[in-house]
């Protein structure tokens, strides 16, 4: 199916808004807009669209090829055929067999964002062998990046091209490509020109997108993660993002919105994608928003991403967040488990240390302020419990954050606290374990995670305080095995 009239007509008109100046050079193109042709057929005339690729490499140098026919040194590039879908397209395939670069090795600039640099208007001379008159070719240039450090192998197409090689900016061949190159500063090199959304809620559960089953969509019938493209008018790639995602989804609003990394998506066009992946949180029903693009959005935890059809990028990407970001933190947290028509939740357990000098005062923490959980508030020494006994757990969290050697047969549970911290959360099982003797005097070892150690007394506790940690101090004090917050 050729290209339609419309898209391409869309396609000039943005570019005429960047370079008001070219309309009168373009109304030959303009008008065969008009016509009730194909004017990307070869035998459109008297003239018709072709595509050409600029690849920019890491040195700022531009891809050229010689052309059997004519001798010149120019871009790769040709006549657009049926199966070309986008005029993008056409242009990395042309780049793919004259020079033999897959789409894969390319991937857009961020100045141009797949929007043609240039659309040149030249005249083809008469060629008696093919039938052909004098006609013109309106040739929509499209500037695409190396992915990798160094330019891969040319493989020149002996039918068409009889040599290439990589000439500066200031040397291409084309006076209106170069100025616009240069006037661009194109660096070669890539940069992230989509932003996406990998939503969490504190629970173990990520928040997937399942998108329209239609062709020229990015993973079409596939889940994955809401987001988009960067268009002109982005000022930065959160804008990017908030701007998708009302699109998308108007009444989603996300806490903690903050960068968390980059990954390599394969395009519509086999083109390579670098996306920028932003992290947040949101802990709502998603069949209570408005969906205006995809067919629907679910939470999912890690475990069954296994039984979708997700591409393995985002698969991994999700699990490596969860690896790191564990629900079953020093909170203890843990995500629930679904089976069988019912909903069991798994209570998450947590081990503290509570240490009392011989004054009586309780050794604290101060989390570092970029911390995930508590940040710049006192604590006591805790982590989450693993694959190991709540005694062990202890013991190895003491040595591992303050040097503390603890012997388990010096400890004993004093106090548990069945916690939930804000609502909806998952509950948690806060474990404290008081130890009579132990070898060190506390150190901070792990700095990204606690600032000092101080020994406070139990009437002067910090204002800035976990506040099951207080409760628990008041409640060892008092004898009381057991307390609870949140419920």
């Amino acid at each position: 199916m050729p290209l339609s009239s419309s898209s391409i007509r869309k396609t000039v008109q943005t570019y005429l808004g960047r370079h008001p100046g070219e309309r009168d050079s373009l109304a030959g193109l303009l008008a065969a807009l008009d016509r009730p042709v194909d004017v990307t057929a070869r035998t459109t005339l008297p003239g018709h669209v072709t595509c050409s690729a600029v690849v920019v490499d890491r040195h700022g140098r531009v891809l050229q090829v010689r052309r059997r026919a004519t001798g010149l040194m120019l871009t790769p590039g040709g006549h657009i055929e049926p199966e070309d879908r986008t005029l993008p397209a056409a242009a990395l395939r042309e780049v793919a067999e004259e020079a033999g670069i897959r789409p894969g090795s390319l991937c857009l600039s961020r100045q141009m964002l797949g929007s043609p640099v240039d659309i040149d208007v030249h005249d083809i001379d008469a060629d008696p062998s093919k039938a052909e008159p004098a006609h013109q070719h309106y040739d929509f240039r499209y500037v695409f990046c190396l992915a990798g450090e160094e330019p891969p192998a040319i493989t020149s197409q002996d039918e068409e091209v009889s040599g290439a090689r990589w000439v500066p900016l200031a040397e291409v061949a084309s006076p209106t490509l170069r100025e616009k190159l240069l006037r661009a500063r194109l660096d070669g090199r890539p940069e992230p020109v989509n932003a996406s959304a990998l939503i969490h809620d504190d629970r173990g559960r990520y928040l997937l997108h399942l998108r329209d089953h239609k062709p020229g969509i990015w993973q079409p019938g596939a889940f994955d993660l809401l987001g988009g493209g960067r268009s002109h008018e982005d000022r930065s790639l959160e804008d990017t993002l908030l701007r998708e995602l009302s699109e998308e989804v108007p009444d989603l609003r996300l806490e903690d919105l903050e960068p968390y990394t980059v990954e390599t998506a394969t395009g519509v066009d086999g083109l390579s994608v670098p996306v920028q992946v932003f992290t947040g949180r949101w802990r709502g029903n998603p069949d209570r928003l408005r969906l205006h693009e995809g067919v629907l959005l679910r939470w999912f935890t890690p475990d069954v991403l296994d039984r979708l059809r997700l591409s393995p990028g985002t698969r991994d990407l999700i699990r490596r967040h969860a690896a790191r970001n564990s629900p079953h933190n020093e909170q203890g947290t843990v995500p629930a488990v679904w089976g069988g028509g019912s909903r069991t939740v798994l209570q998450g357990i947590g081990v503290h240390l509570h240490l009392e000098d011989a004054e009586g005062r309780v050794l604290l923490g101060l989390r570092h302020p970029d911390s995930q959980y508590a940040g710049d508030t006192w604590h006591y020494l805790a982590g989450r419990c693993e694959q190991e006994s709540a005694l062990g757990c202890l013991v190895r969290e003491a040595e591992e954050e303050a040097g503390l050697v603890i012997d388990p047969v010096d400890a004993e549970l004093a106090h548990v606290v069945h916690v939930v911290d804000s609502p909806g959360a998952l509950p948690l099982v806060q474990l404290v374990f008081r130890a009579r003797r132990w070898k060190g005097e506390p150190e901070v070892l792990e700095s990204d995670k606690c600032l000092a150690w101080k020994w406070w007394p139990r009437d002067e506790l910090p204002d800035r305080i976990v506040p099951y940690t207080r409760t628990a101090i008041a409640a060892i004090a008092e004898g009381r095995p057991y307390s609870q917050m949140g419920w």
